[in-house]
Order: C-alpha cells, then structure tokens, then sequence
C-alpha cells in the first residue's frame, strides 16, 4: 500500500515539473521583453538594464530555470550574497533553516511562486488567493448544475427510450456539445443580461462581489453566479446526459434488474436503488474530469462575464507578459487536477468494491 501511494506521489510530482518546465520554457523562447513591458514606454536603457538584472533576465535560460527551481522547491539552497538572486531573505520567504554556513543556507518553506511582474511586486501567491475562491465556485456552482441536470435527463431519457421526449433530449445534448463556450458565454450575456434585462434583472458581467453604491464597501452578488454557471456547465450536462442514458440502458438489460422485478419491486425501487447506483460509475469518473476541465475551461466565460477569478486574471496576465503569475496559475490549476484525479480514485473504490484504491 505504501508503495503505492509513494508511486502516485511520485507520478503527480513529476507531472507538475513537467507542467512547470514547458511553461517556462515556452514563455521565455517566445517574442518580447518582459522588462521592456514592465517599464512601458518611458524606459530608458540605463533602467532596462536595472530591471533586467533584478529579475535576472540578463542570466542565461538554464540558470533563470535553476533559480525558478529552488524558489518552488520546498526544501531550496539559498545563498547569504546579497547581490546572488538566490538570496536568503525572510521578506521573500516565510522558511525555517534547516543547516547553514557563512556562504548558504539550507530552507524549508513554502513554494514561492515569486512576485508579479505587473502588479507592483504583489506576490503570485497572493494574486492566487484573491482569485482562486471566486473560480472554485464558479466550477462548483456548474458541476452542481451539470450533476442535478445531468443525472436527472438521463434517466428520463432512459425511462423514454425512444420515445419524442428521449429523441428531443439527445437533440439537446448533442448541441450541447458542439456550441463552444465562449460562444454560449456570448449568446447568454447579451440575450439574459441585455435584451431581457428588465425581466431576469441578470447583469452581463459581473463578479460574485461588487462594490456597493457608495463605493465604501463589498456586497454579495449571487446573482451574477447564474448565468456563467449556466454557460460553463451546458457542455458536461450534456454529456452526463448522454453517458447516463447509456450507462443505465446496459445496467437494466442485466439478469439481476429482472429478478428484481420478478420479486414484486416497484419500477422506483429497481431504477433508483438497483439501476441509479450502478450506472453511475462511469459518471463518476467523466464528472471528475469535467471538474478538472471546467477550472481551466473558465478561462473564457470569466473574461468574458467579467468574473474576478483565474481564468480572468490568467487572460490579463498573458496580454501583459507577467511569466510568474501565468506560471503559478497553470501550476495551482494542475494540482487541483491532480488532486481532483486521487478523490475520484477513492470514490470509485467506494462505489465498486472491485476496484482497490491502493
């Protein structure tokens, strides 16, 4: 068992170091000059040389790499130089030494994922947090809706095999699936927060906090979670819908749902304590993946809706060159991925006792 857990560790690390490394890569081999805009216009090439050795522009890749590294790193190498980029400050790092001599110190820490580059030396870590609540809800509130929905016209879908109802719903699905997000996120602002404004009272942006009236303080918009929960969910409920009916049609042909009804069950008691349970299996995996791909697939709708999250903030951040908050964001993203992916391993043993987790 425990080599097991150590194999899955192992494997999640790796990933995230590939994630990490072909998004630095990539952004530092593509066209332009963060210091450049850093300084915007103005810059003269005395303080483009400032802003280039400060954030170590002026080292070559495989050492800025290095360096990115060791901030990432847990445990990292630091030295007591202060002209060494890697200098061990306690304002850049909440760390606890762990060994150190005249030249080093050895540290634990936190992952530091560095300042942006754009927002005046704010942490990554703290654009993070003022973002990362705002998608979580947003991806929440959506597989909510693609669950309940889902699941539910599924199994009226299989309840109406081949009937009008069950022909319209795989109609519904299948444009479900086709008609991007964005182009939903488009369609549903302009036609529920403009044209028919005055009867949902739905705005078409807005994030899940606004400042009040009086510009004195936050206030709570649930509403503004609707319509973006709506959008981003239309793809997996349409899916679900499609897998639901499939799964459950296979399950009802099985021996065992007809010895049910040959002992006198209701058609309630077989289809939702007989049927429901075991065809939600492969659901349970699919939905585990939507989750995954609805955090980074908010990426648009949010731009879009004007929702406050990271995908919005990832958007600015490429538009600015800011490489340390697109980085952290792609790599806070792929550990929700990777965590999202070992809770489904456990619910799918719970659900299967033939499936063993470890």
């Amino acid at each position: 068992m425990i080599k097991n857990i150590l194999s899955k560790l192992f494997y999640a690390l790796l990933t995230l170091l590939g994630v990490v490394s072909l998004v630095f890569f990539l952004f530092n081999v593509l066209p332009g000059d963060p210091a450049q805009m850093m300084l915007g216009q103005n810059e003269s090439q005395e303080q483009l040389a400032v802003v280039q050795k400060k954030y170590g522009f002026d080292l070559p890749i495989s050492k800025q790499y290095a360096l990115y590294l060791n901030d990432l790193s847990p445990i990292s190498v630091h030295s007591k130089n202060t002209d060494d980029l890697s200098f061990f400050s306690e304002d850049k790092y909440t760390a606890f030494p762990l060994y150190q001599n005249e030249h080093y110190v050895l540290i634990i820490k936190y992952p530091y994922l560095r300042t942006s580059y754009q927002k005046r030396g704010k942490k990554v870590s703290t654009v993070i947090e003022e973002t990362l609540f705002n998608t979580l809800i947003l991806a929440l509130a959506s597989i909510f809706v693609a669950i309940v929905l889902g699941i539910s016209l599924g199994i009226v879908a299989t309840l109406n095999y081949n009937s009008w109802l069950d022909r319209v719903l795989q109609l519904i699905s299948t444009l479900g699936m086709s008609v991007p997000s964005f182009f939903s996120a488009i369609l549903f602002s302009w036609f529920f927060g403009f044209l028919y404004h005055q009867y949902t009272g739905l705005n078409m942006s807005g994030s899940l906090y606004e400042m009040d009236d009086f510009g004195e303080g936050r206030v709570l918009q649930l509403k503004n979670l609707l319509l973006p929960a709506l959008v981003l969910g239309i793809r997996p409920i349409a899916v679900i819908i499609q897998l639901m009916r499939s799964s459950l049609l296979d399950v009802l042909s099985q021996d065992y749902i007809k010895t049910a009804y040959s002992k006198g069950l209701s058609t309630f008691k077989v289809i939702y304590k007989h049927g429901v349970k075991n065809a939600l299996n492969p659901v349970v995996t699919v939905i585990s993946g939507w989750f995954a791909s609805l955090l980074a697939g908010a990426v648009f709708v949010e731009y879009i809706f004007g929702w406050k999250g990271m995908g919005k903030e990832i958007v600015t951040a490429l538009n600015t060159f800011d490489i340390p908050v697109i980085i952290g964001i792609v790599l806070t993203l792929s550990s929700l991925f990777i965590l999202i992916n070992l809770a489904v391993d456990f619910i799918y043993a719970m659900l299967d006792p033939k499936v063993k987790m470890f």
